[in-house]
């Protein structure tokens, strides 16, 4: 299961990953917004990071306009390790060697074709296991 929030400027790339995540088969759960009316990021940040954290989804994708608030917010949940992409080799490094959980996407600055290709590197891509990056995580997670 995935998690996926975003605010007013991350609703319609929110709607396209949603529709790409359908076409692949997996299951997510949106922890809104749910529409485009403003809203704060750090709501749907926070409720997205929380089901990743407790575990009731196993990864998550929140978007807002740029993608930083939202990823800010997202890391403020114990846990959890969300990472801002803007290309597919990012997306799939901060998986390797990162063991990233959440992935951050800015819906006003990354377009529809190239973030899809984001989300499947990001999805599509296992932790390397590597001892260095176990004991580098484990620095990061006080």
């Amino acid at each position: 299961m995935i998690a996926l929030g975003s605010d007013h400027g991350g609703y319609d790339l929110k709607v396209q990953v949603m529709e790409h995540l359908k076409e692949r088969g997996l299951e997510f759960k949106d922890f809104g917004c749910f529409d485009k009316s403003s809203c704060d990021y750090p709501d749907f940040g926070h409720a997205a990071a929380r089901a990743v954290a407790e575990g009731s989804c196993e990864k998550g994708i929140v978007i807002c306009t740029t993608g930083i608030g939202i990823s800010i917010a997202a890391n403020k949940v114990k846990g959890i390790r969300c990472a801002f992409c803007t290309d597919p080799y990012l997306a799939k490094m901060t998986r390797l060697h990162n063991n990233a959980n959440m992935l951050a996407l800015g819906g006003g600055i990354t377009g529809r074709n190239l973030a899809l290709e984001i989300v499947d590197a990001f999805l599509d891509t296992e932790f390397s296991e590597g001892e260095n990056h176990i004991r580098r995580i484990s620095k990061i997670e006080l």
